[in-house]
């Protein structure tokens, strides 16, 4: 008998060594490496019927058919237009997020709709097929009570099945021919010939591969959900997110109602696209216009209050951005950041404290993004600037103004990209007016319906939104 071979993978990035090592030299996780037994490959592996290999051959570039993309139709605008415009036959789509945000309702509710195209396989490794037509009755819109009703309204092309050994699933794929199959997760799927288990970086990387064979070579499209790691990564290998043709993420608070899907991987489509969803008792809703959404219960004319328009994608989105000043009682103020970097929140501190003569040293600064999204972009440092100098100086900012504007450490303001795109989106939601940095050059022409207020330096733009008397938080 031959003797077992053993090796060591790390479980963050796929490493292989020789014996176990406490920290892995490659990505520098600590404690990540598992023992699996090394196995011979498996080169008679039976592959499900009516889907074998086409034979390759070289051609030249003149030589290849130009083919026209065709998408199918989502009806869930969205979703739709995160992907790019409609789902790609063949392609392989991951998505991840925290647990409990929506992942399987969001994917179960394509699948309710998708399956007026063709048949759907939902294959679940982590939940029973009750849980899932009860889930099902409760998008659908069915009580409890109505369990006869939901035979009768039930889509007829939506297959359901609990399984997670992957040469089962493809056996089922084969029998039915689906045109979409959802896997749920890909971190439940395995392969019984390998001997590490389900879930390491071995399992991961070939469940994952094999389904891209069935993908391209089918025409089947395939949705997999991805587990996220505590850092906020989809677990498993970094090969994992190579494999597949798109990468989402669900993005959102769990004590909020909105949720933000995010393509920072679309082979097919813009990348950095956004979808905005509420989360609600039928499952996710569709918000059309976010930008009405995160402004709806905005105080008006409230000190700390600032609009700030930010570029999700090729999308615009107006946020309220709410700053709050109040003595510290301790020798080292905090500064406290929610939605915002908190590096980027120190320096325009800073720059408040060193520029403009304000006593932030004396205070504790908390900054809010208000609906749980998250602004990463520069573009929204004036708006954050304006909304602590509101609340030091107790005075509110001008109701009918957004800030649009990087802020330099010699306190001036820079232009940022897409201004047109963010003033047309400001000027369809009534906002009248709009404070930029001062442009050099005239390249791009500035929408008509909103008045541009122009400033070089922060001083000058807060002095143009700042509204009544200056009344200093620090006296009194």
């Amino acid at each position: 008998m031959s003797k077992l071979r053993t090796q060591f993978v790390c479980q963050q990035c796929g490493r292989i060594s020789a014996r176990e090592l406490g920290r892995c030299p490659q990505c520098g996780a600590w404690n990540s490496f598992v023992e699996e037994v090394i196995s011979p490959p498996a080169s008679d592996a039976k592959r499900p019927q009516g889907f074998a290999l086409r034979a390759s051959s070289p051609r030249r570039l003149s030589e290849i058919e130009a083919l026209q993309e065709e998408r199918w139709l989502l009806p869930m605008g969205e979703f739709a237009r995160v992907l790019g415009g409609g789902i790609v036959p063949g392609s392989m789509i991951l998505i991840g997020g925290d647990p409990g945000i929506g992942k399987s309702t969001l994917l179960l509710q394509v699948a309710l709709v998708m399956e007026k195209q063709g048949r759907v396989l939902y294959v679940s490794g982590e939940e029973s097929e009750s849980q899932i037509r009860m889930r099902a009755q409760r998008l659908l819109g069915n009580s409890r009570n109505q369990g006869a009703d939901l035979e009768q309204t039930a889509p007829p092309n939506l297959y359901l099945v609990t399984e997670t050994q992957l040469p089962q699933i493809l056996e089922h794929v084969a029998t039915l021919q689906p045109r979409l199959l959802i896997v749920d997760s890909i971190q439940t799927t395995y392969l019984p010939e390998l001997e590490s288990m389900a879930g390491s970086v071995t399992q991961v990387r070939e469940c994952a591969s094999r389904l891209r064979e069935l993908a391209k070579t089918s025409g089947i499209t395939v949705f997999l959900i991805g587990h996220v790691t505590k850092e906020g990564s989809i677990a498993g290998p970094r090969v994992l997110e190579h494999i597949v043709d798109t990468v989402l993420y669900l993005e959102g608070d769990r004590f909020q109602s909105y949720r933000l899907l995010r393509s920072v991987k679309n082979r097919f489509g813009a990348t950095s696209e956004v979808g905005v969803f509420e989360m609600g008792e039928r499952g996710m809703i569709e918000v059309p216009n976010p930008s009405e959404a995160f402004l709806a219960e905005r105080v008006i004319q409230a000190p700390g209050s600032a609009i700030a328009v930010t570029m999700e994608g090729t999308r615009p989105l107006l946020v309220e951005v709410q700053g709050l000043t109040s003595p510290t009682p301790f020798g080292n103020p905090r500064r406290t950041a929610n939605g915002v970097d908190v590096n980027r929140l120190l320096m325009i501190c800073a720059v408040l404290t060193r520029r403009l003569g304000l006593r932030l040293s004396e205070q504790d600064v908390f900054v809010n993004v208000i609906g749980g999204l998250t602004v990463e972009e520069p573009a929204a440092d004036l708006a954050i600037a304006a909304a602590i100098a509101s609340s030091y100086k107790n005075r509110p900012l001008r109701a009918d103004v957004v800030l649009i504007g990087e802020v330099g450490l010699s306190g001036e303001l820079r232009m940022v990209g897409q201004t047109a795109a963010r003033l047309r989106e400001a000027a369809a939601l009534g906002f009248q007016t709009a404070i930029l940095p001062r442009r050099l050059g005239r390249s791009e022409a500035y929408p008509e319906a909103i008045e541009i207020i122009e400033a070089r330096s922060l001083q000058q733009a807060l002095a143009a939104a700042l509204l009544g008397e200056e009344q200093d938080s620090s006296s009194g």
